[in-house]
């Protein structure tokens, strides 16, 4: 299957000065057909939120074995009505979620479930 790449949105460094709208991000509905991917340098945050006002929906990120033979998917995390949820840099940065070609596997179980990809700017947080 050929997954829909997400686009990565690139934070700006914390000594500059955003312009109006720089600081702004966008939402992508998940692709429930093929999945998503993004490309990983290890300094993503992924946001997902669930846009549906009254049905709860879950999200999947899944893992690869681990230099210690280990798995460990965030399999159907379920986001209630309306909920947003984070899952951030040590999980991209870290063996076990980059899949063979470097990428991360983000799947929805409705397209009502949203994904934002943030890069932070390399040196940041470290």
């Amino acid at each position: 299957m050929a997954r829909t790449t997400l686009t990565v949105q690139e934070i700006e460094s914390p000594f500059d000065v955003p312009a109006a709208g720089v600081a702004d991000f966008t939402w992508t509905a998940g692709d429930v057909a093929n999945g998503n991917d993004f490309a990983c340098t290890g300094r993503e945050l992924i946001l997902v939120q669930n846009t549906d006002g009254a049905t709860p929906y879950y999200v999947t990120i899944s893992s690869v074995v681990d230099e210690k033979g280990r798995t460990e998917d965030i399999d159907e995390y379920s986001l209630a009505a309306g909920d947003f949820a984070r899952f951030s840099v040590g999980l991209t940065n870290s063996k076990g979620w980059q899949q063979s070609d470097g990428k991360i596997n983000i799947d929805v179980e409705n397209a009502a479930v949203e994904i934002a990809v943030l890069r932070l700017p390399a040196g940041v947080g470290r």
